[in-house]
């Protein structure tokens, strides 16, 4: 069957269902799975297969042809006309359509006589299709059953008190209600309550997620027992369901390396094999073969020398390793991505954020002295400038700040540099935060300079976590790639050997601008890096990379845009289960390629050196074809992503 057929069924309508609220919390809506007879292929293969059925005994039993002819004439019509239709359709646009070379078969078996294989072949051929077209419908359930989870009303706090309002009009601050058993209308940030979130439809988290103040929540995830209030943080157009739907959609409409070579060797191959079957019919008819068995065989050679199998044996692998990816909080953008995820031989991470839980504290404040500032004076002045940047040091400056209720002077003339630092104008004076110079380095953590009209007045000292996982998923990159991974980071050398030393990174390069980190990923241009990051620092490492992979809880909207990939959940380990799951769809690929060659070259041969029924050669075709689409099929099934989580 053609490609378009597949891909077509990944082009989802986003539709909201409404939210179920409940008490006690209601369990998430099972994923709709798309029944057999609910597809037009389905109908128009059933019709073909009874109509069959019920010519074949009066046919057999040598009935008049008045009695079976129309019915065998109903299985041509309703099994082959949508084929046909499309097959001339891409005549017109000067290409070939293999399921064009299915009808020209069947209908010249059926003008020799031939009409019960003929029949026999539409129908096996219109079977086919219903199966691939099934399979299609479930892949696309996977991914759209997502869309069932976000409820169409939320509850919205103003000052005149609750309103309900369409999820689609919340604006970003806006703050929300969430009652015990109610679906989040959007993604935000916790402000007041305690609760339990089952996000398991969005992170892959088996178990709920215990929700406090200042906790991220995301729409379409269910609240538990208790009552929170939200403030909205993403347009519900951006919300992680929506970014998972939109990948995937444009997912379906790229295509990997692999599939575009065939696709371009298809129509070279399909032409090559209209012109062999001319040979075969008209050398055996020039050497004095009879008519009708030379017209048969070329019918025959025609059907199995058609590349059907080899069409869909690219796409559907890859596009069901991004459904499952999905599925389990890992957006890849593209097929392309998909494919080249696989490909890695190398791994370079950035510190902050990535190997870190990207949640600095602040741990020292050194006023510079003679400054004339006091501890909370330097952190004021610090705070005031940082205010408006998004880096997660500049939030934990604020975050501690705000913690010792200290007043924020208004700042003015914001600009941030990523890899150095940001300035503002701060009670008229220019303050600058950022990295120092050629300052020592003080404690344990990160270093940052204050200067104010050009003068440092003092530092601040933050320290960031180690993730817990870290030493595993660097030892799992290792593992995959047969080289340990690099770290890349902007922050300090004693702050980033400690994190090597943590997780056994012995190549470690810091002090890095993001220019500086895109050289280091180009001077190790011999190998196909994958590059994981999440600042605005890292978007340019993640592009020059051969595959970039971004944090995407805290990352900044840069890196989300860039990368190939985004880990919604903030999960590290997520990263090699993704690796692994590339290259499992890597090897059905080329599974399936070896699978509908070998199909292709028995059948091709046996027609060619021996006698091939018609009957058996269709049904070695079209067999062959629904084994490599349902074997490209199986990293849809749940324990797929369990087996390469599990490593």
């Amino acid at each position: 069957m053609s490609l378009h057929v597949f891909l077509y069924g990944l082009r989802v309508t986003p539709t909201l269902a409404p939210p179920p609220v409940t008490e006690p919390p209601a369990p998430a809506p099972p994923r709709r799975r798309t029944r057999l007879l609910a597809l037009p292929e389905a109908r128009w293969a059933l019709l073909a297969t009874v109509a069959f059925l019920l010519a074949l005994p009066p046919h057999l039993g040598g009935a008049p042809g008045w009695t079976y002819g129309p019915l065998y004439a109903i299985a041509y019509a309703a099994g082959g006309w949508e084929p046909a239709l499309e097959g001339l359709r891409a005549l017109r646009e000067k290409t070939l359509d293999v399921d064009l070379l299915m009808i020209v078969a069947a209908l010249g078996a059926a003008a020799i006589g031939q009409v019960l294989d003929g029949a026999l072949l539409i129908v096996i051929f219109a079977t086919s299709g219903a199966l691939e077209a099934l399979a299609t419908a479930r892949t696309a359930d996977s991914v759209r059953g997502l869309l069932d989870l976000a409820p169409t009303t939320a509850t919205r706090l103003t000052d005149a008190g609750e309103e309900t309002v369409a999820t689609f009009e919340l604006a970003l601050g806006d703050v929300l209600l969430i009652r015990p058993g109610e679906r989040i209308g959007a993604d935000g940030q916790v402000l007041d309550g305690v609760s339990e979130a089952d996000q398991a439809t969005i992170t892959g988290e088996p178990l709920p997620v215990v929700k406090r103040p200042g906790d991220e929540v995301f729409a379409g995830t269910l609240n538990g027992t208790g009552a929170l209030r939200v403030r909205v943080e993403r347009d519900p157009g951006d919300s992680v369901i929506a970014r998972i739907v939109t990948l995937v959609e444009e997912a379906s409409r790229t295509k990997a390396p692999t599939q575009l070579f065939i696709e371009k060797v298809e129509q070279r191959y399909a032409v090559g094999v209209v012109a062999a079957t001319l040979a075969v019919f008209a050398v055996p008819l020039a050497f004095g073969a009879d008519l009708t068995g030379a017209l048969l065989r070329a019918m025959t050679f025609m059907i199995v020398a058609s590349p059907c199998a080899v069409v869909l044996a690219t796409m559907p692998p890859l596009l069901s390793a991004i459904a499952t990816a999905g599925r389990h909080g890992v957006l890849v953008k593209s097929a392309l991505a998909m494919e080249r995820l696989g490909e890695i031989d190398m791994a370079a991470l950035d510190k902050t954020g990535t190997l870190t839980e990207g949640a600095p504290e602040l741990t020292a404040v050194r006023p510079a002295p003679g400054s004339g500032l006091d501890e909370d004076a330097l952190l004021a002045l610090a705070a005031a400038a940082e205010h408006a940047s998004e880096h997660p040091l500049a939030r934990a400056i604020v975050s501690a700040a705000r913690s010792r209720g200290l007043r924020l002077a208004p700042a003015d003339a914001f600009t941030a540099r990523p890899g150095h630092g940001v300035t503002a104008t701060v009670d008229g004076h220019a303050v600058r935060v950022g990295r120092p110079a050629a300052h020592p380095h003080t404690g344990d953590g990160t270093v940052v300079l204050v200067e104010r009209d050009g003068t440092p007045v003092g530092t601040l000292t933050l320290t960031d976590r180690l993730r817990p996982d870290a030493p595993a998923v660097v030892s799992a990159l290792a593992a995959l790639t047969g080289t340990t991974p690099a770290l890349l980071t902007g922050d300090n050398p004693r702050a980033a050997a400690q994190v090597a030393t943590a997780t056994g990174i012995t190549d470690v390069r810091a002090g890095l601008l993001p220019q500086d980190k895109v050289e280091a990923v180009l001077q190790l241009a011999h190998r196909k890096v994958l590059f994981v990051g999440d600042g605005v620092n890292d978007a340019p490492a993640l592009a020059a990379a051969h595959a970039g992979i971004a944090m995407g809880r805290a990352g900044s909207d840069l890196a989300l845009e860039t990368a190939d990939a985004v880990v919604v959940r903030d999960e590290l380990a997520a990263i090699p289960a993704v690796v692994r799951l590339s290259r499992a769809a890597r090897r059905l690929v080329a599974q399936n390629l070896v699978v509908a060659g070998t199909f292709i070259t028995a059948l091709v041969l046996w027609d060619l050196l021996g006698h091939l029924p018609l009957p058996l050669g269709v049904a070695g075709h079209e067999g062959s074809t629904v084994l490599v689409g349902l074997n490209g099929l199986r990293l849809l099934r749940e324990s797929a992503w369990r087996k390469m989580d599990a490593g």
